[in-house]
């Protein structure tokens, strides 16, 4: 297997990986007891996590595209 065709599978595993492990901590997060006060409202430990996900979920499909994009030529 050439380097480049390596580097491109790597990319596309490692976007995969975030793409399905951190929606999975963000359920965890909305779950837990300090991601709400007592009147409902979203706490700062949520917005947070919300923000956390949110960039690596981005960071996580763009690795993906450059990936495949490598994988293509």
């Amino acid at each position: 297997m050439q380097l480049p065709v390596f580097a491109a599978l790597v990319l596309i595993i490692a976007g995969v990986w975030s793409l399905a492990v951190w929606p999975q901590f963000l359920r965890r997060v909305m779950k837990d007891p300090r991601a709400r006060d007592a009147a409902g409202k979203a706490t700062r430990f949520l917005t947070v996590h919300v923000v956390l996900v949110s960039i690596s979920m981005v960071l996580g499909a763009a690795t993906a595209l450059i990936g495949v994009l490598g994988l293509l030529g």
